[in-house]
């Protein structure tokens, strides 16, 4: 189960996946307003994304950044893809993603390879079913590798040995 990290001492790399513009509508006239989506990573298995609302499009990525922060999770990895396959689901975004053999690269599109870019993924394949709303991609993404455990870690919570977990 990946689980909430300090971004304290890590050399972290950003990314921007979405810039919103949105408008509220007031007695005077319209007011614009900026939302943007960050993702934050390592490439060693630890990422995060932010949503930041601002007046300018430079702060909104700057509160962006910090919720990332804030919102990290370490991911677990077997030699530079995902021990599973796996479903993540948030909202109406759904989004496949299944471990790939050395050399394939990164098959994903644009909102889910930010993502597993950062996160330190090297070879994997992905697909958005149902919604293509970058937001909701992002944090079904993250549901996904959440939800990721290596076989050491099953074996450990089930207090048995590696081999008996993989058969």
């Amino acid at each position: 189960m990946a689980k909430r990290f300090n971004p304290e001492g890590l050399e972290l790399k950003e990314k921007l996946v979405v810039v919103n513009r949105v408008s509220k509508t007031v007695k005077g006239g319209r007011i614009a307003r900026f939302a943007a989506l960050m993702i934050v990573g390592d490439e060693n298995g630890h990422v995060g994304y932010g949503l930041g609302k601002a007046a300018e499009v430079s702060e909104a990525t700057r509160k962006a950044i910090e919720d990332a922060k804030k919102n990290m999770i370490e991911v677990s990895l077997k030699d530079g893809t995902i021990p599973h396959e796996v479903l993540g689901q948030y909202g109406a975004g759904q989004v496949l993603l299944k471990p790939a053999a050395k050399g394939t690269g990164i098959i994903a599109g644009k909102t889910v390879r930010a993502v597993v870019e950062l996160a330190g993924i090297k070879n994997i394949r992905s697909k958005c079913l149902r919604s293509n709303n970058p937001t909701n991609v992002v944090k079904a993404t993250f549901e996904g590798l959440r939800s990721l455990r290596t076989a050491e870690e099953v074996a450990k919570t089930r207090g048995i040995s590696v081999e008996q977990v993989i058969g």
